[in-house]
């Protein structure tokens, strides 16, 4: 499932044909994803304008002109297709391949929902009909339908359900190690248990917690009481953990995020994190600290695999 850099790197790639521009034509092809697609969505979002298009954890968050919040989440297997007019050729921002998936295109018959966006109102009959880039199509595939989309009005944003429990932003300013400390102290839960959980920190997956992990040098089997001392304070394991998440997560979103397998993007190009991991899938490998002699190791933790190098990730 993409985690914190695939969804920011959709977002990104997406800001340029959506935010400023209004919702020409609408197009559901089916009434549902993981759960109903917003009662009259069509007719709801035409001729409104996107007036920011920012992230939450793992989803994307559209506000959209007259007081609504459009929160839509990638599931496994979701993916936007972005076309600037008729003629114009296809992008895909954060193109992610998953083990459903192929490595050459989506398949049409997954494309469940279609956005229009009219860039200017008064040119947009003539933009449909000459292919211009007044208008771009949007279409969202999802294979395995995972995804979702939801609509709530701003008031009550902050308020539901999906979004109320979640933790602070890692890249923010919110997540300090007195932060982690706080919410470790005389926590029985093992550190990536504690991570991966949205309360604590929105938006890391398996991925990004076994790679910072190594980073800070500290094992997932540790207790996350030891984020903290015996008086409620950050330790250096603490500062060590914070610095990583943020290293890791950088370093990903300028790499476009990752894959689950290679693939090569519309102009032949390779380059994602995923070549950069430096524990995660890499079991039965020499580890790549320098000095260190130890093998990195895969094990199951609450259903899903965790990767660490037992030498130095202590």
């Amino acid at each position: 499932m993409p985690e914190l850099p695939e969804v920011e790197t959709v977002r990104r790639g997406l800001e340029p044909a959506m935010v400023g521009r209004m919702f020409h034509r609408v197009e559901t092809r089916r009434p549902d994803l993981r759960f109903p697609l917003p009662e009259r969505m069509a007719e709801r979002l035409k001729g409104r304008v996107i007036e920011h298009l920012g992230r939450r954890s793992k989803y994307l968050i559209a506000r959209v002109s007259g007081g609504d919040v459009l929160i839509m989440h990638l599931g496994m297997s979701g993916r936007f297709t972005i076309s600037e007019g008729a003629a114009a050729g296809r992008s895909q921002p954060g193109r992610f391949v998953h083990e459903t998936g192929d490595a050459t295109g989506a398949d049409p018959k997954h494309d469940h929902v279609v956005f229009e966006m009219a860039a200017e109102t008064g040119r947009v009959r003539a933009s449909v009909r000459d292919g211009s880039p007044g208008v771009s199509r949007i279409v969202y595939n999802d294979p395995r339908r995972f995804g979702f989309m939801v609509m709530v009005p701003e008031a009550e944003f902050e308020a539901h359900p999906l979004i109320r429990d979640l933790g602070p932003e890692p890249l923010g300013n919110a997540l300090t190690a007195g932060y982690l400390a706080a919410r470790a102290s005389r926590r029985k839960a093992d550190l990536k248990a504690f991570l991966m959980d949205q309360r604590t920190i929105a938006g890391l997956g398996n991925i990004y917690v076994a790679e910072a992990l190594f980073r800070a040098g500290l094992s997932p089997n540790r207790a996350a009481s030891c984020l903290a001392n015996a008086k409620g304070q950050p330790t250096e394991r603490a500062e060590r953990l914070v610095g990583a998440i943020r290293v890791v997560l950088d370093e990903a979103i300028a790499a476009g995020g990752s894959t689950l397998r290679d693939y090569r993007a519309a102009d032949g190009a390779l380059g994602y994190f995923q070549h950069r991991f430096q524990v995660y899938g890499r079991a039965g490998e020499a580890c790549v600290r320098p000095g260190c002699r130890g093998v990195v190791r895969r094990s199951i933790q609450g259903g899903r695999s965790t990767f660490h190098c037992p030498s130095c990730q202590r």
